[in-house]
């Protein structure tokens, strides 16, 4: 193994943000510097917008690149006071820059503190505390750089993304992963894959305008005419076809729970046909019905063709509804929701199992009383058929942090197989958010050394290496059949 110069002694650490950071032990840095910290990164789950890839976008300034969109950083300057024109007004993009910079103090012992300076020192290569007095120097600092330096793939190249997986909707032509790919392979060129994912969540049956529009989309988009519930399945199938041809190989729902399991009748059909003409008012009942029968058929294409499926369970979302009538979904207004997750998920799956449909799965829990639930869950289906065909996801959303991450790894293993985990994704839109891999990987890392130097686990590094390598790593690229 080829020598790494790091001192791994506990003299070393101290410093903010110093390459031991997070690192307390000797064991910990050992660990992380000799098998973790130059693995590639496969990132499952993640919004980057494809177009952004493809076309290898440059951006106009920090702003660009790092404040638009990001609701975590908007609930954040909310709560610090910063009026909205700032955050997502009009406001010119430098005085944006600066509402943030003034916050970032604030922000102590939230995530984002540790996110933001991880995201300024790499790329960037800038160690100075982002606040309002260093603000306008490393607004200036990065612009320059993102002018002659960084773009949207050469982004992804400094953090050594090997996959992408984006989030799509069902009627997206996928045009640019399309791009992407056809380019690569014009060119020979072997390194970034970026791929689809399918994400049903806005087709399932609700009552009301919006959503019959959303059905003539299905309709053109599968070439189908969709009059019943029957015509409706077969388009998503066709679509589910288009994008396994087109790379995909997962699929991801955003649920506040699982819906429930039911039989296929003749009032359901009605039901369903009353949507699709307008004249059925909204009743939450059938709706849910309708839905899950409408998952289930989809669960079953999932498995036909080997894909993953993804359920992020639990949020509550648009809680505010001025700011949703003012800016829409997605901008900072959804927080955990507290409804009953474990009836309904472990009926749904056994439906699926118990007819040799179960795919692949890995599950999420936005509610941290639900972690053992879900922990769990997971070692009721496992079949022997692939190590760790049950994952219970990595921490989500507003469990996302230092806390989250380690009551996330340790219930997984009280309760299933570490060893087995295939470890962390961004979930973000941003193309900065990598380090969220370095933070996790720090974390794993910490954990084992601190369960060495208790004397909880023995000295063995070279296993505890491979170990943390193949949760880092290894384990997501034999979990997910990417070649099939």
């Amino acid at each position: 193994m080829q020598t790494i110069d790091i001192d791994y002694s506990l003299s070393a650490s101290g410093n903010f943000l110093d390459e031991n950071f997070v690192l307390d032990s000797e064991t910990a840095r050992y660990l992380y510097f000799e098998f973790v910290q130059n693995l590639p990164i496969v990132d499952y789950h993640n919004h980057l917008p494809p177009d952004e890839v493809a076309t290898d976008k440059r951006y106009a300034d920090m702003t660009d690149l790092w404040l638009k969109g990001d609701h975590y950083k908007w609930r954040a300057m909310r709560a610090n006071g910063i009026p909205e024109r700032l955050i997502t007004g009009d406001a010119g993009n430098a005085e944006k820059f600066q509402a943030w910079a003034q916050t970032v103090p604030y922000t102590m012992r939230n995530p984002l503190y540790h996110w933001t300076h991880m995201e300024l020192k790499r790329p960037f290569g800038i160690s100075q505390l982002l606040n309002e007095t260093s603000s306008r120097a490393i607004y200036e600092q990065c612009n320059e750089q993102l002018r002659h330096q960084w773009s949207a793939r050469s982004l992804l190249q400094y953090h050594n993304v090997k996959v992408v997986c984006t989030t799509d909707e069902p009627t997206d032509d996928l045009r640019y992963h399309q791009q992407f790919a056809a380019e690569r392979a014009a060119n020979g060129e072997e390194g970034l894959t970026m791929l689809p994912t399918f994400r049903p969540d806005a087709l399932f049956p609700v009552a009301g305008t919006a959503w019959r529009e959303r059905i003539e989309q299905l309709s053109i988009s599968s070439g189908l005419a969709i009059t019943d519930l029957d015509s409706f399945v077969q388009a998503l199938a066709r679509r589910v076809q288009f994008f396994h041809e087109t790379g995909c190989r997962a699929a991801d729902h955003g649920l506040a729970q699982m819906p429930p399991v039911v039989d296929r009748t003749t009032e359901l059909d009605k039901a369903f046909n009353r949507l699709l003409t307008g004249q059925m008012e909204a009743d939450p009942i059938q709706l849910e019905q309708l839905t899950g029968y409408v998952l289930l058929e989809l669960c079953r294409m999932y498995h036909q063709r080997g894909w993953v499926q993804q359920f992020h369970l639990g949020a509550l979302r648009q809680v505010n509804t001025r700011i949703t009538r003012q800016l829409g979904i997605n901008v900072g207004v959804d927080s955990m929701g507290d409804l009953p997750q474990a009836n309904r998920l472990a009926s749904f799956l056994d439906a699926l199992d118990k007819t040799d449909k179960l795919a692949r799965t890995v599950l999420y829990n936005l509610n941290p009383a639900d972690n053992d639930v879900f922990a769990t869950m997971v070692g009721n289906f496992q079949d022997g058929s692939v190590a760790g065909k049950m994952q219970w996801g990595s921490a989500w959303w507003f469990l996302d942090q230092k806390d989250g991450m380690e009551n996330q790894l340790n219930i997984l293993s009280n309760m299933g197989l570490l060893s087995r985990f295939i470890g962390m994704v961004t979930d973000s839109r941003s193309f900065l958010s990598f380090s969220r891999h370095e933070y996790f990987r720090r974390i794993l890392c910490r954990l084992i050394g601190r369960d060495v130097e208790n004397g909880l686990l023995p000295k063995d590094l070279n296993w505890l290496g491979q170990l943390a390598a193949n949760i880092a790593y290894h384990n997501v690229t034999k979990y997910f059949d990417w070649e099939n």
